[in-house]
C-alpha cells in the first residue's frame, strides 16, 4: 500500500462512515490514535499514536509501528525491548479518526507496557483521595512481566522508563 492509497480524500460524509474506502483523519499534529487490544482475550493493552508513515508500516509489515510524541520519532513496537505486537486486524471508527489494533503480543513476556506490565492500564481511579487531594489510584493486574532495565538495551532508555513507574 503506498502513502497516497493509504488516505485518499472521501468527499462526503457518508463515504467516510459508510463507505468501503480506507480514509484515516489525521489530527493537526498529522497523529491518529490507535486504541490496542489483545486479539486473544480483548483486553486494552495501550493507547498509542500513529501518523501516516506508522499506519502504512503497519499495513505493510503486520507488525504494529507508532510515532512516539515524547521522543518525535517512528517507532516499531518491541523494537528495544523485543515485545513486539503481530497485528490480527485493525479496524477505524465511523469517522475514521481512530484505529483500534486487535494484536498477538510476540516476544519472551506477555506484556507490552514500557514498565514491565502486561496492559498500560494497571491503575483503577479509585473513590478516595490520595494524599494530595485528588482521587486516588489503585493498582490492578500490575504484576511486572519483565525487568524494563534489562528489557531495554542501554540505561538512559531504562531510566526513562523507570522514571513513570516509580
Amino acid at each position: 500500500m503506498t502513502k497516497a492509497a493509504a488516505s485518499p480524500d472521501p468527499k462526503s460524509k457518508a463515504e467516510i462512515e459508510e463507505g468501503s474506502v480506507f480514509a484515516p483523519r489525521f489530527d493537526a499534529e498529522g497523529l491518529v490514535p490507535a486504541v490496542v487490544t489483545s486479539a486473544a482475550t480483548g483486553e486494552v493493552l495501550m493507547l498509542a499514536y500513529m501518523n501516516q508513515d506508522a499506519l502504512t508500516r503497519t499495513i505493510e509489515t503486520g507488525e504494529a509501528h507508532y510515532w512516539s510524541r515524547s521522543r518525535s520519532r517512528l517507532w516499531r513496537k518491541g523494537e528495544e525491548s523485543g515485545n513486539g505486537q503481530r497485528v490480527v486486524e485493525m479496524r477505524t471508527d465511523c469517522d475514521q479518526d481512530a484505529i483500534w489494533l486487535k494484536v498477538e503480543l510476540t516476544g519472551n513476556a506477555e506484556a507490552c507496557c514500557h514498565t514491565g506490565r502486561r496492559s498500560c492500564f494497571y491503575r483503577a481511579v479509585a473513590g478516595g483521595a490520595a494524599p494530595g487531594g485528588g482521587p486516588s489510584l489503585r493498582f490492578v493486574d500490575a504484576e511486572r512481566q519483565f525487568d524494563p532495565e534489562t528489557a531495554y538495551r542501554h540505561a538512559d532508555a531504562a531510566k526513562r522508563t523507570l522514571k513513570s513507574s516509580e
